[in-house]
């Protein structure tokens, strides 16, 4: 895919007056997660990042975004939504749960586990789910489509867009706090927000956007 925003690295806002210094703690935090799980189990983890890799495969021009280990800190620390729907566990019985059901899917299917399959067996599996269409004592009773929406899709993505090198791809800058928006009208933009390239006119994006902090 052609590269929205090129020239801009949101972590050049790091030491300027668009992130505070709370802010420059929780992203160094999230920089420094190590790939490694902290929560699941070593077959759990094996499932966790294969699903993460089918939700959102990430280019090979830059340094993946640890999703699986960002997921696991979430549930490692117990970071709750605040909510859940009421035919749902917890949210970290509903992830250890929902990785064996899938596993025990792929292995009545493809006599393998989810991160054996090749990509194709991998979606067709996740489509299912999606759709509901995945069931089995492995479930507990747990709806497949609500755990695929609440958890997988959820949290994913939540993850992959918690982390600067998302945000370089859809010109983010970053919290707000403490400079704020100024320019909040259509297709207006503050002089440290990047600057999408247009066709033909991406030297000039890029240009500008080495300008931004």
């Amino acid at each position: 895919m052609p590269d929205r925003y090129p020239g801009y690295d949101v972590l050049a806002k790091r030491n300027t007056p668009s992130w505070n210094e709370p802010t420059r703690r929780v992203i160094a935090a999230r920089l420094a997660t190590p790939d490694e799980p902290r929560f699941f189990n070593a077959e759990e983890w094996q499932t966790l990042t294969a699903l993460c890799a089918r939700i959102v495969p990430q280019p090979k021009s830059r340094a993946p975004v640890p999703i699986a280990a960002l997921v696991d800190r979430k549930m490692a620390n117990d970071e709750r939504d605040g909510y859940r729907q009421a035919n749902m566990p917890k949210m970290q019985e509903a992830w250890q749960r929902g990785l064996a059901a899938l596993d025990a899917m792929a292995v009545a299917k493809h006599n393998q586990r989810f991160h054996g399959l090749v990509a194709m067996d991998q979606d067709t599996l996740l489509k299912a789910m999606q759709a509901g269409k995945l069931g089995g004592p492995e479930w507990g009773g747990m709806p497949a489509d609500t755990f695929f929406s609440t958890r997988v899709a959820h949290d994913i993505l939540s993850a992959y867009y918690s982390h600067p090198a998302s945000w370089n791809e859809i010109g983010f800058g970053g919290p707000a706090s403490p400079r704020g928006y100024v320019r909040m009208y259509y297709n207006r933009r503050d002089p440290w927000e990047a600057v999408e390239a247009k066709p033909g006119e991406e030297a000039k994006a890029r240009k500008a956007n080495e300008r931004v902090g």
